[in-house]
């Protein structure tokens, strides 16, 4: 879904993207007949996330199937020796009965996941009519999850409105107009269960050839953020941000400065810090075409003492 984020992307991209502290691994392969299969594991901590995501492309017709799972299992641990990993996990009340009065299993720590299975199906028709996209989408086995949507793109507008499924849905709309400089837009659901609007945001923005600048209202009007992103040297890929996100509600403030940085067409450089210390920094090396390694770290310069965490992602494409 498009609206508000049209021109914000590249803020949002400088400050979020790829950081990350944990260890990810994403694998793309084709068939002989176009169907692109994409799988990814995330281990965080004790817990493995997995996903496989099929996409099938057809004229205009484009279909996403995503399976989500969520690893079952049961870590024993010591403070010297991991026990056991077992799938699916026992009860625990049963494991502790055939202890035979040791007591060992009184001194183990355990972690225990929980399966979770999802399926997400997206199918999206391309240019049914002009500047028109429609898009229908699932999750199983939610039954209240089934939605429509249709987006309209014209050069100086676009809107987007979408229905749930449901006998009471939530109706929601979004809208962006302007040119190639000045920016506004707006996006609002209104849940027909209710009759209360459940959300309502809106943004403006100023973009120049070098230059972006925006301003949101978000969270009913709870909260408003201002960023910036400035191309220092597009030769190289130069580029500071900042963004500023202010609650009404609690009235505290939220500051991230970042900047990026490519020392070669291949490997490209980002940091970023905010007011409460939280210094991160990655490096990301393009090994091979479309296929990507991403080390990142983070740090809380408050609290020096605790260990940094260190994240590596590798993505590989053909």
């Amino acid at each position: 879904m498009f609206f508000l984020f049209l021109c914000f992307w590249c803020v949002l991209d400088l400050l979020y993207k790829d950081y990350q502290g944990d260890q990810k691994f994403t694998l793309t392969t084709y068939t002989a007949n176009g169907v692109a299969i994409t799988s990814s594991g995330t281990k965080k901590g004790d817990l493995f996330l997995a996903d496989v995501n099929t996409q099938l492309k057809n004229k205009n017709i484009t279909t996403d199937v995503k399976v989500d799972t969520h690893s079952n299992f049961l870590i024993c641990k010591t403070s010297a020796l991991e026990v056991s990993l077992m799938f699916p996990p026992p009860d625990l009340d049963s494991l502790r009965q055939t202890d035979s009065g040791t007591g060992f299993l009184n001194h183990i720590d355990y972690h225990l996941g929980l399966s979770q299975s999802m399926v997400y199906t997206t199918i999206t028709v391309d240019e049914p009519a002009p500047g028109v996209k429609a898009i229908f989408s699932f999750i199983a086995p939610d039954q209240k999850s089934g939605k429509v949507e249709l987006q309209y793109l014209h050069e100086y507008a676009g809107i987007s409105t979408s229905l749930g499924l449901t006998a009471k849905p939530i109706v929601n709309f979004s809208g962006v107009a302007g040119s190639n400089n000045a920016t506004f837009g707006t996006d609002v659901s209104f849940d027909t269960a209710s009759g209360n609007f459940v959300k309502y945001n809106a943004a403006i923005s100023y973009t120049t050839t070098d230059l972006v600048t925006s301003l949101t209202l978000n969270d009913k009007g709870e909260t408003i953020t201002a960023s910036y992103f400035h191309t220092v040297s597009p030769l190289t890929n130069t580029a500071v941000g900042a963004e500023l996100t202010h609650s009404f509600t609690t009235n505290e403030n939220t500051l991230t400065i970042g900047t990026q940085h490519a020392l070669d067409p291949l490997t490209s450089l980002k940091a970023r810090v905010n007011n409460y210390g939280k210094a991160s920094a990655l490096m990301q090396h393009e090994w091979r075409p479309k296929s990507l390694v991403t080390i990142s770290g983070e740090v809380d310069t408050r609290a020096i003492e605790k260990s940094a965490k260190i994240g590596l992602a590798i993505a590989l494409k053909p």
